[in-house]
């Protein structure tokens, strides 16, 4: 066997593989004795039809069991020889398919295709310039904070000598049947706070509780707008049925340093409590802060680090993104299989700009692991696995055992390999810091600036009429 490698770009490999005619006619040799031994052919007894009525009666069988015979075996070799590392199956093809000769008359000729890792040089990746920018926490989000708390400790009081109003809670047990399939079975409800006039409630359940009294019993109508939140009610019109068990008013408790002191968490007094609130907030937007230096970097180092990356890992990742893209459709109730065509197309192709750059990015990350000689020891996989345990709150073991069936060990060791690297770049970074910069408020301002100025193109401005004019006319 010949082999020749040929480098296509850094990413592909072309290997042309010459297989001599002997190797071929032997396997061609052994492919008719094959056939000859099990052939029935007419006028012949099973086995002892010609060489030559064989060959041409299984022709395609034979040619297709030769191929099959040298070729495999031939481009592993191959692969071997050049000590290439393939990242998926060798893409092969023949010299002349329609023509080639396999009875060994003549060598065969094949060429393989390969996508390999790129010989990536050692990044650039000191001495990045990034900026930490902190959140600042305002008073109102901690007195929101602290009002949140309040609510959730309301207290729902039973009302006395009157009917539901708005505000109220109204407990109901809830049966529904869908104007469309009166014949399936009913969905239920049981026990169902509906807070009447409340925004997250169709108006109709407002309309139509407003007014009852406990134990009675009230029918409705409620037809869900096309862009309802569930995807099971959006358009439909449901019949329901509403026993009354309770109507009660939620009232919260007083803000007061004795409502603080009944708190589990041990304050001494309001005071305590907002301070307390605001070092944990505080220390959640450092942590932020941090996370979002540590991406600044890392898209740093991807910026500056250009290579050609593999297609098969592209498509694999970005695969990865579209399956947990569907994974979180169907958690929030809407089939994937109804979503339009265009869109999937839209979102796949904003995947693959993603997958390329995680794909580059844990190419990287690699690098300066080598660079860095980062390792992982067994008591940090152990330390990593006691956090899963007390987070599940099951014991070590347990984690261990299932880690182990999934091959989730190895997950483990890469993700801290992977964070010890980004760390790395973090610490020979040149970090400043710098003002908080709202970008969400800024990308809505801008937002709702393009949409101002698109009603503008579209809808010039009427003029304002005289005010004689405006006076007399209204």
């Amino acid at each position: 066997m010949k082999s020749e490698l040929k480098e296509v770009s850094p990413t592909t490999r072309e290997i042309h593989i010459e297989i001599d005619a002997e190797t071929v006619k032997a396997a061609y040799g052994k492919a008719v004795a094959k056939y000859a031994k099990r052939a029935v052919v007419p006028g012949f007894r099973k086995g002892f039809a010609p060489a030559d009525v064989v060959k041409l009666r299984y022709k395609d069988e034979i040619r297709s069991d030769v191929l099959q015979a040298v070729i495999p075996a031939k481009v592993t070799d191959a692969i071997r020889e050049h000590d290439i590392s393939p990242l998926t199956e060798p893409h092969l093809h023949l010299e002349n398919p329609e023509t080639v000769a396999v009875n060994g008359s003549e060598p065969l000729s094949v060429h393989i295709h390969v996508e390999v890792m790129p010989d990536v040089p050692t990044p650039n990746y000191k001495g990045v310039e990034v900026t930490r920018r902190v959140r600042p926490v305002e008073d109102k989000e901690i007195e929101d904070l602290i009002n949140e708390r309040l609510t959730r400790e309301a207290a729902l009081i039973p009302v006395e000598g009157r009917a539901s109003d708005l505000g109220d809670t109204v407990v109901v047990d809830l049966e529904g049947k869908f104007d469309d399939q009166p014949d399936e079975d009913p969905i239920t409800a049981d026990d169902l706070e509906v807070v009447l006039g409340s925004e997250t409630i169709e108006t109709a359940f407002t309309d139509n509780l407003v007014g009852v009294r406990e134990d009675e019993e009230k029918e409705f109508t409620v037809t869900y707008p096309e862009t309802f939140s569930s995807a099971a009610l959006a358009g439909k019109t449901v019949h329901y049925k509403a026993k009354v068990k309770s109507v009660g008013r939620s009232e919260v408790p007083e803000l007061n340093d004795d409502w603080a002191k009944s708190l589990d968490e041990g304050y001494e007094s309001l005071a305590e409590l907002r301070s307390r609130l605001r070092a944990d907030v505080e220390k959640m937007a450092l942590a932020d802060a941090d996370a979002r230096l540590r991406n600044d970097a890392i898209a740093k180092v991807i910026e500056e680090n250009k290579f050609e990356v593999p297609k098969v890992l592209i498509e694999n990742q970005a695969r990865n993104l579209l399956n947990n893209f569907a994974h979180d459709l169907q958690n929030r109730g809407i089939d994937p299989s109804k979503v339009q065509k265009d869109f999937i197309e839209l979102a796949y192709a904003n995947m693959r700009t993603q997958a390329e750059r995680d794909v580059r990015g844990a190419i990287l990350l690699d690098k300066i692991a080598e660079a860095e000689n980062v390792s992982v020891d067994e008591a940090e996989v152990n330390e990593e696995i006691g956090k899963l345990a007390e987070y599940y709150r099951v014991s070590p073991e347990e984690i261990r055992g299932s880690l182990e069936k999934q091959g989730g060990i190895d997950n483990i060791r890469n993700n801290l390999k992977t964070r010890k690297s980004i760390e790395a770049v973090i610490a020979a970074a040149k970090i400043a810091d710098g003002e908080w910069i709202d970008e969400a408020a800024m990308l809505a301002a801008a937002n709702e600036k393009a949409e101002a100025s698109s009603d503008g193109d579209e809808k010039p401005k009427k003029k304002k009429a005289p005010k004689k004019k405006a006076a007399k006319e209204a």
